[in-house]
């Protein structure tokens, strides 16, 4: 099972090896972990990733991380309705000849070209994990010589609830 986690914590030095301190004394492991400020100063948001055996594991988790001084808020936010995203930079072989083919699988994936060399592109492309996955599959015949992924970042999703009363009219 896939878990994902939302901290706010204080910014502070050794926030973040405190937090995955906690995991590695339970042997869990994490997929990724992106940590940046938010929009109160002071404050960072972390979103965790981790594979789980079961939900009790992942709500002890969330009581551990809740009893660090630093945490101010831990959200299990797995079974939520997320907005989520990745970046990754690929840098890929390329040839004369196969730009061309390149480029055309770029534009459906809406990933762009920020730098090129005589034998390689970078592509940036930013979305859902399995997004980035499914770009990947095929740029690998190309022969993919550097990735560097930044891991998933989350939170849930607004509620839309509109105050405006529902106007009709009777033709």
């Amino acid at each position: 099972m896939k878990g994902i986690i939302s901290l706010t914590v204080l910014n502070r030095p050794g926030v973040l090896n405190r937090i995955t301190n906690l995991f590695s004394k339970r042997n869990y492991n994490i997929e990724s972990i992106t940590v940046g400020h938010s929009e109160q100063e002071g404050i960072s948001r972390m979103t965790v990733v981790v594979h789980v055996e079961n939900e009790t594991l992942l709500e002890q988790m969330t009581k551990q991380l809740n009893k660090q001084i630093d945490v101010l808020k831990v959200t299990d936010i797995s079974n939520h309705s997320i907005v989520a995203r990745e970046l990754a930079l690929i840098k890929v072989a390329s040839t004369p000849q196969s730009r061309g083919e390149i480029y055309s699988l770029i534009e459906p994936f809406r990933a762009s070209v920020i730098d090129v060399g005589k034998e390689s592109l970078v592509i940036q492309i930013t979305g859902e994990s399995e997004k980035i996955e499914a770009f990947l599959n095929l740029l690998r015949p190309y022969g993919i010589k550097e990735v560097a992924r930044t891991g998933t970042t989350a939170f849930s999703r607004s509620t839309q609830k509109s105050n405006q009363p529902i106007k009709y009219s009777l033709v």
